[in-house]
């Protein structure tokens, strides 16, 4: 069998991924059974209103909920998406009040490519102001055709699971959800157990 330089890089590719899916879930075995130690800093934290949580179906409420606003500023997402070529994307993010917090970074690798849209392995690493937190995931993305429209775009969403974090999120576990409203605006869900 020969192996050409598509097929390589699609080994390559898949290897990756599977040492990427490894690593978190090694990272989620490790924070298992500890919360994040700190609070946000401006107390924006809802405590146990979260109705995302680790549980079967998200049954299980987080035990604090953050919602922040993003604003891309960055991004090389391809008009055609290839197995294996990766992408980043990344915003800045603002509380309810409009303020800065921080950042969203997501490297996102797509795996399969159909007409449906493509299978996609991503790490996100969020920046705050007392800490970063780390997620990871694997979701099925719209083709950059059909959600990066400037008029009328469509609205989708996928779960990250946090693999930990530093500083207030040493240990930390839970959930983001990201919904992209448009083109260039999203908006995170934070739930920590």
């Amino acid at each position: 069998m020969t192996i050409d330089r598509r097929n390589a890089l699609r080994l390559a590719s898949l290897a990756a991924a599977g040492a990427g899916i490894t690593g978190g879930l090694a990272g989620a075995a490790r924070a298992a059974g500890s919360g994040p130690k700190g609070s946000w800093a401006k107390g924006s934290w809802t405590e146990g209103s979260g109705t995302e949580g680790s549980g079967p179906g998200g049954s299980r409420p987080a035990a604090r909920q953050l919602v922040l606003t993003g604003k891309r500023t960055a991004a090389d997402i391809p008009d055609v998406l290839v197995p294996g070529t990766s992408y980043f994307v990344h915003y800045e993010l603002r509380d309810a009040d409009g303020n800065p917090v921080g950042t969203e970074s997501a490297q996102c690798t797509p795996v399969t490519v159909g007409p449906d849209g493509a299978f996609v392995l991503a790490s996100l690493v969020l920046l705050l102001a007392d800490g970063m937190i780390t997620a990871s995931t694997a979701f099925q993305r719209p083709l950059p055709a059909l959600t990066e429209v400037l008029v009328a775009p469509r609205r989708w969403s996928h779960l990250f699971a946090v693999t930990g974090g530093t500083a207030a999120y040493d240990a930390a576990t839970g959930s983001v959800t990201i919904e992209h409203l448009s083109r260039e605006d999203d908006v995170l869900t934070i739930g920590l157990d």
